[in-house]
C-alpha cells in the first residue's frame, strides 16, 4: 500500500483509507460482527487511516472503531473523527464548551485519551469566521485531548477559508470523477499550506462501482433513497449531487472506455483520486470484508495511464459539469 503525508499532522497514512459512515446507518443494515470483520480486513490489507464521526449512528460507528482498536492494539491505524452535527447548524452553537463536550464523548466512544485528528463536520459558513472556535481547538491540542484538527467541507470556498487558519491540519472534501472542481484552486492551495487532503465519496455513493442501472433501488433507510433531492442534508453527499440516471450513464461510459486491461472501474476511480496532486488519503466506505479488500487493492496499483485520466476529464466536461461544478 502506498502512503502519503497527512499534512501538518506529520503522519504518513495509506493512500486508501476507510470511511465508516455505513456502520452508523444510512446505507442499510450492517451488523456489528460484519462491521468489525470489515475493519480488520481493511487493516490486514494495509489500510492505516479510518474516518468516522460522532453522529454516525449516534456514536455507533465510533464505538465499533473503538472495539477494533481494543482488539488490535498496535495496529498502526490513525483514527479521525468529526464533530458539530449534533446541534442545530447555527454558528452560535459552536462554543468552546460544546467542542470540548463533543471531544470528550468521542474519546469515550473510541477508547482513546487523545483523538489523533478531529474535524469540524461540514459546519455552517459563519463558523469559519469565529476565532473562538479555533482558539478552543488549539487549546484542546495543547491539553492533549486532540492530536490535530481539520475541517470537513461542502464547498471549495469553505476549504479556502479554512486553510487561512494556521493550525488547520487537514481538509476533507468530496472529490471523484464526477466532482473535479477541487483540482482547480483548493488542492494547490492545500499543498502550498501543507494541509492534508482527505477525499470522501470517491465512488460517488457507489455510482462509480459500475454496478448500478437506472432500475437499481435502495432500502428506505438508505440516504441514496431518502436524500436524492437533499431532503435530509446537502444533496452533494448523495451521488455527489449528480442525478442518478445521469451518473449511471456516465459511469457506463467510463467502464467501457477508461478501464485498462486488468483493472476494475472502482480501482480506476480510487487510484485516479489518490494520484491527484495534494491528496493524502481517499476514504471509500465498505460494508463487508470483500469490499474493504477490493478498495485497498487500488492503493498498490501503479499510476493510471494518461489515456484513462483524459477520458475522466472528457466525461466530466461533457456529461457532469453542468450539474455540479458551480454549486460546490
Amino acid at each position: 500500500m502506498d502512503t502519503h503525508r497527512l499534512g501538518k499532522t506529520g503522519h504518513r497514512v495509506s493512500v486508501i483509507g476507510l470511511g465508516t459512515w455505513q456502520f452508523g446507518g444510512d446505507w442499510g443494515d450492517v451488523s456489528e460482527d460484519e462491521a468489525l470483520a470489515t475493519l480488520h480486513a481493511a487493516a490486514d490489507a494495509g489500510v492505516t487511516f479510518f474516518d468516522t464521526a460522532d453522529v454516525y449512528g449516534d456514536g455507533r460507528s465510533e464505538r465499533l472503531v473503538g472495539r477494533f482498536l481494543a482488539e488490535r492494539p498496535g495496529s498502526g491505524v490513525l483514527v479521525a473523527t468529526k464533530c458539530g452535527r449534533r446541534v442545530d447548524q447555527d454558528p452560535a452553537n459552536y462554543t468552546a464548551g460544546a467542542l470540548r463536550q463533543w471531544a470528550e464523548r468521542s474519546r469515550e466512544n473510541l477508547g482513546l485519551s487523545t483523538i489523533p485528528l478531529t474535524q469540524l463536520h461540514c459546519p455552517p459558513d459563519g463558523v469559519y469566521e469565529k476565532d473562538a472556535v479555533f482558539d478552543a481547538l488549539d487549546e484542546m491540542v495543547s491539553d492533549g485531548i486532540l492530536g490535530a484538527y481539520g475541517v470537513s467541507i461542502e464547498t471549495v470556498a469553505q476549504g479556502l477559508r479554512a486553510i487561512e487558519r494556521p493550525n488547520v491540519a487537514t481538509v476533507q472534501v468530496i472529490f471523484n470523477a464526477f466532482r473535479l472542481k477541487p483540482l482547480e484552486r483548493l488542492f494547490p492551495a492545500c499543498e502550498k499550506a501543507d494541509v492534508g487532503v482527505i477525499v470522501r465519496v470517491p465512488l460517488a455513493s457507489g455510482l462509480l462501482s459500475g454496478k448500478y442501472t437506472e432500475a437499481t433501488t435502495f432500502p428506505p433507510g438508505d440516504h441514496r433513497t431518502y436524500n436524492r433531492a437533499g431532503e435530509a442534508f446537502d444533496i452533494g453527499e448523495t451521488f455527489s449531487g449528480v442525478p442518478f440516471e445521469v451518473g449511471v450513464q456516465a459511469a457506463g461510459r467510463l467502464a467501457k472506455s477508461a478501464v485498462p486491461e486488468g483493472w476494475t472501474l472502482p480501482e480506476v476511480a480510487l487510484r485516479w483520486c489518490a494520484d491527484a496532486p495534494g491528496v493524502s488519503t481517499v476514504i471509500p466506505g465498505a460494508r463487508n470484508p470483500e469490499q474493504a479488500r477490493a478498495n485497498a487493492a487500488a492503493g498498490s496499483r501503479p499510476a493510471l495511464p494518461s489515456g484513462p485520466a483524459a477520458l475522466v476529464r472528457a466525461t466530466y466536461d461533457e456529461e457532469i459539469r453542468h450539474y455540479v461544478h458551480d454549486r460546490w
